[in-house]
């Protein structure tokens, strides 16, 4: 016997593993696995350009056998093998030079360097959280001789020869107390389902099955029972995304679309993506046809799995994809990962990074393509999307000029959506600005006396009614060259301007000002309109100051409260305003502004500061 103990750093490491590294215990058969189908990868690979084993002939299969008596687990492959050199490498490169620098990096409490970890090869020592004993036995691909590792994952390991029919690799667990539920058929398919079913090679599961026939009784009246040995696949053995998009028909990829992410109703559409170069990986996207309920929850399930080479590594991680994009199912199968990189080390993995920012661009260019050539499936996906979207304006710069184009508003002027472009398109001649209007729910802003005014003169306005419109657009200044500028706000004023206008501002200048002095520290200031035709008044905020329903947002999210005194734009020519501007009852006029001020408020959503005043005033002047 050959008796090999482990260094001080490397017991130490093999100790963390097993502890620390894994957040859940199952995922050793995930390992084992993954090794056994690596295994077959490399003779398969062999048998076509190794001298010595070209035209090998072989079976790739997995076989997987328990004993819930004996308390033990059985992962047997045909692959590549292993002999004594093998062995003590393959099983021992933990003992690198790399391991004490390793373990520096961790007691300093860095994060894990998850490319590092795959190059020690800690996924088969993850079996030591469900076994006290691990015995592998191995015969490499063209030897005639088998060898035998055992270790209890302490302070050493022995190698020992061995006795296989044929070359590959049997791995067994006997099992620790709290591995024993593994020795269970039900449990064994589950969790092959569950993290192996896309492995290439088939996956055989052996167990003994007791039938009871009710019909035949024995003596003692029992129905007689036999008991017959199954052998039975229990993965698919087809990774779907890993085919050809020729050879896959639109009705395969809705039924895995159903199967693998639990949706009655066939997605919207999927995009399919296999890329080759610096970076290998697969992509396959779903969007589906309703948003997932969770989607405005902070604790939102993502919906995009992580395979690495058809082997499952998570599917809740919310870093896969950015969050705007968390409507997004589907696949990520990436080539280069190591297999036994851990969820808690994904963020920080620069592969995972280029394939995110890779799909990304991807995603957003094939939503492009919709929205040009099917405006109808398009229109579908931005009436569950458009929000999210929004959200990315602000907060993935790098994608903005993407995100603005997918984006879609309401409009002053037609039904249904509206894009920045389309708007764009339709500018009156000599317009400066693309107007919107925000800051309140959709039909609170169409009904706003400030839109009818735009309309009147011709101009287009967007309606921004999402909740968060407010703070998106206030971080868009232009669009293709062209100001955004918000109607309820002071600067769009002078867009429309006149010479005549200024001088009937001047002109009308004191009635401002005998309302302004009637208000007092209700507002800002009270300025002359030159929008305005039917309505008295409106509501605007300074250019700098955030709108009523910011202010709203910001109190109810539990931030400081900010009060923002509006500004009161008055239309000169109304009959309620020039009825102040002959009075001269001071107390008439103080009634009649605190009136407008708070009708002018109404109009935006907004209730007024002192509703019992504004009743007070309003029955007054009824009144009168």
């Amino acid at each position: 016997m050959s008796e090999r103990k482990f260094k001080t750093e490397v017991a130490d490491l093999l100790h963390l593993i097993i502890h620390s590294l894994y957040s859940n215990k199952e995922i050793f058969l995930r390992e084992l696995i993954s090794n056994a189908s690596d295994a077959i990868d490399k003779l398969r690979y062999l048998s076509l350009v190794d001298e010595k084993l070209k035209g090998f002939s072989f079976e790739p299969r997995i076989d997987i056998t328990f004993s819930s008596e004996d308390k033990t687990l059985t992962i047997r492959d045909n692959g590549i093998g292993m002999d004594e050199e093998d062995l003590n490498g393959n099983l021992g490169t933990i003992a690198s030079s790399g391991t004490r620098k390793f373990l520096a990096s961790l007691s300093d409490e860095q994060k894990h360097d998850s490319n590092l970890i795959g190059q020690f090869g800690v996924g088969f020592y993850s079996a030591f959280m469900v076994a006290k004993k691990i015995t592998v036995i191995s015969r490499k691909a063209g030897d005639g001789k088998a060898w035998k590792w055992t270790s209890t994952g302490e302070s050493s390991y022995s190698i020992t020869e061995g006795e296989r029919d044929g070359q590959g690799t049997t791995i067994i667990l006997s099992l620790n107390d709290e591995g024993a539920e593994y020795a269970n058929r039900w449990t064994l398919q589950n969790l092959i389902k569950k993290y192996s079913d896309n492995i290439a090679y088939p996956i055989y599961l052996e167990y003994d099955q007791t039938d009871y026939d009710y019909e035949d009784k024995d003596a003692d009246g029992n129905p007689k029972k036999t008991v017959s040995h199954k052998v039975e696949q229990v993965n698919t053995a087809s990774a779907l995304w890993k085919r050809s998009k020729s050879s896959i028909k639109d009705e395969e990829y809705k039924e895995f679309y159903k199967n693998s992410f639990y949706d009655s109703e066939d997605p919207l559409f999927y995009i399919h993506t296999q890329a080759e170069g610096a970076t290998e990986y697969t992509t396959l996207f779903y969007i589906p046809a309703k948003a997932p309920f969770d989607m405005y929850y902070a604790d939102y399930r993502p919906g995009v799995k992580l395979y690495v080479k058809r082997v499952y590594i998570t599917d809740d991680d919310q870093d896969l994809l950015p969050s705007y994009l968390r409507f997004v199912r589907g696949i990520i199968d990436s080539e280069d990962l190591p297999l036994n990189v851990s969820r808690e080390m994904l963020q920080e993995n620069r592969i995972l990074m280029s394939i995110r920012n890779a799909s990304v661009k991807k995603l957003l260019g094939e939503f492009r393509k919709i929205s040009e050539s099917n405006p109808e499936l398009y229109e579908k996906f931005i009436t569950q999307y458009n929000r999210p979207l929004k959200e990315g304006l602000y907060s993935d710069y790098s994608q903005r000029e993407a995100l603005l184009e997918l984006v879609r508003y309401r409009s002053s002027e037609k039904d249904g959506f509206v894009s920045l472009n389309e708007y764009k398109e339709r500018m009156k001649e000599g317009q400066k600005a693309i107007y919107y209007i925000s800051g309140g729910k959709e039909d609170v802003l169409k009904a706003s006396p400030l839109v009818a005014a735009y309309r009147e003169k011709g101009y287009e306005v967007l309606i921004m009614g999402d909740d968060i419109d407010d703070i998106v657009i206030s971080t868009i200044s232009e669009y293709k060259d062209i100001p955004l500028k918000a109607i309820n706000k002071k600067g769009a004023m002078d867009d429309l301007r006149t010479d005549e206008d200024r001088k009937k501002e001047e002109e009308k200048k004191p009635v401002a000002d005998r309302i302004k002095a009637a208000l007092g520290d209700k507002v800002k200031d009270v300025v002359i309109s030159t929008r305005l035709t039917d309505s008295p008044a409106a509501v605007i905020m300074g250019d700098d100051d955030p709108s009523m329903q910011m202010q709203r947002l910001v109190k109810q999210m539990g931030g400081e409260e900010v009060s923002v005194r509006p500004i009161l734009e008055i239309n000169p020519d109304s009959p309620v305003i020039r009825r102040i501007e002959e009075s001269g009852d001071d107390g008439f006029v103080a009634q009649l502004s605190a009136v407008i001020l708070d009708q002018a408020l109404l109009q935006e959503g907004v209730m007024p500061s002192d509703p019992a005043s504004f009743a007070r005033n309003l029955t007054a002047l009824l009144s009168k």
